[in-house]
This record gives C-alpha cells, sequence and structure tokens, in this order.
C-alpha cells in the first residue's frame, strides 16, 4: 500500500492540518478582540548618550528605550508561522484557502459581537456591560482594518513563500520563511496601524505621521525578531512531520 494510500497517515495529516488551522484562526480571532486595548512593555533597556537624540521620544522614557507593542500584536506572528507551514506542507491552496477561511472568521466573530452589541440589556443580571461595550468598540475598529490588512499580508506572504519555492526547487527553507514573512509583516504593520490611526483608534501621544511611522518601526523591529526566531521552530517541525507532507508542487525540504 502506498502511502497517499494508508488510511492511518492521511488521518494523522489530516489531523496535523486541522491543528494547525485551529492555531491560525485562534490568534487570529483573539489578536483583533483585544488589538489596541492595552500597550505592553516587552523589554527595555538605557540608551547610551549617542543614541538619545535619535531614538525618538514615543518609545523612550528619557534615557531608556521601550519596546512596547498592542497586546493583539503578541498572537500575529503565529499566524505567519502557522501559513509557512501550511504552505510548506501542504501547498499554496491550502494556505491560500486557511487565509479566506481566517477572513469570514472574523466576519462571522464582528456580526456576532454586533448582534449582542444591540440587544437590549438585561439589567441586574449582565457582569460587565460596560467593559463589553468597550471591548466592542475597540474590537470594531480593530477587526475592518486589520481584516484589510491581513487578506493583504497573508497573501502576500503565501505568494512570496511559493515564489520562492519553485526559484530554489524546494530548497533554502530559511529563505522563503523569512523572505516571505518580513515582506508580508511589513505591509501589515503598516496597513493596520495606518488604518488604526486614520480611524482614531490609536492613543493620544499617537497625534502625528510622523509619531506614526516611529510606531510602525517599533511594531516591525518586534515581528522581525518573532520572524527570525521562528526559523528553527519551522526547519524542526517540518522534519518532524516531513512524513505527513502532502504538497502537490512535488518540492521537498527533506527527501524521504
Amino acid at each position: 500500500m502506498s502511502q497517499k494510500e494508508n488510511p492511518d497517515l492521511k488521518f494523522k495529516r489530516d489531523a496535523l492540518f486541522l491543528t494547525l488551522c485551529a492555531v491560525f484562526l485562534t490568534a487570529l480571532v483573539m489578536g483583533n478582540i483585544i488589538g489596541t486595548t492595552k500597550f505592553a512593555t516587552l523589554f527595555q533597556f538605557n540608551l547610551p548618550d549617542w543614541m538619545i537624540p535619535i531614538v525618538p521620544s514615543l518609545v523612550r522614557d528619557e534615557s531608556v528605550y521601550i519596546m512596547s507593542i498592542p497586546v493583539g500584536l503578541m498572537a500575529f506572528p503565529f499566524t505567519f508561522l502557522v501559513t509557512d507551514l501550511v504552505s510548506e506542507l501542504f501547498g499554496r491552496r491550502r494556505a491560500q484557502l486557511l487565509v479566506w477561511v481566517g477572513f469570514f472568521m472574523n466576519l462571522f466573530m464582528l456580526a456576532i459581537m454586533t448582534i449582542n452589541y444591540y440587544l437590549p440589556n438585561t439589567y441586574g443580571v449582565s457582569g460587565g456591560e460596560t467593559l463589553f461595550d468597550g471591548v466592542y468598540g475597540f474590537m470594531v475598529a480593530n477587526t475592518i482594518g486589520s481584516m484589510i490588512a491581513y487578506v493583504t499580508a497573508q497573501t502576500i506572504d503565501v505568494r512570496l513563500f511559493h515564489f520562492w519555492k519553485k526559484f530554489t526547487k524546494g530548497k533554502h527553507l530559511w529563505l522563503r520563511n523569512n523572505a516571505s514573512t518580513m515582506v508580508s509583516q511589513l505591509v501589515d504593520s503598516t496597513a493596520i496601524l495606518s488604518l488604526l490611526y486614520f480611524s482614531g483608534n490609536l492613543g493620544s501621544e499617537v497625534a502625528t505621521i510622523g509619531a506614526l511611522v516611529i510606531l510602525i518601526i517599533n511594531s516591525y523591529i518586534f515581528k522581525f525578531l518573532a520572524a527570525l526566531i521562528d526559523t528553527p521552530i519551522i526547519y524542526a517541525f517540518v522534519r518532524y512531520f516531513k512524513e505527513y507532507e502532502d504538497d502537490p508542487s512535488g518540492y521537498k525540504l527533506y527527501d524521504d
């Protein structure tokens, strides 16, 4: 019996694909719900004296540089990691399908939240109506804006990934992983933060285009570092699950 005819292998391959889809959709929906409700400090360090004049005050406190990102952003590197894994193991069509499923899942979430928002409140029973209204207010702008950025960036990611995979005949996973993700993440950061800026959903400190650019750069630095970190992860993942590979392009990183 050939590998593709093995029902146990087929079940495991499908289970792997569904698991990756679940991680992708959870990260995507969670990122849009919590969005810019909070900006978190990932790390900070003292700047040398010569750097202080060239580092904008928006991302530092006196001489201390602060890597601050919206909490929703923490989830999005996982979406790019998953689309690269699905692209590598299952091919471009499934990766693009996942992108569109994620898009419609967020529209579904937005529709359900909107219905709940406009339904009358049961006084004396609701435990956090003000909290719900606040989350909904942020989520509407975040979801609409991020979905425009998301479809554009993820589609670029999938297409660039497969361009480099075809160009290198399946070799050099590090190149297609980083070259696709780093470009698409820049598109994503620029698009989503620009949309949030023009819709008034950023803090009062971000009041000029210059401040917006600084925020985009700061956001992209985080995504750039995340893309570098996930390279050994994707190599380990693809090696471990190479027997489940089902990419119709026929290019394989590891030979059987």
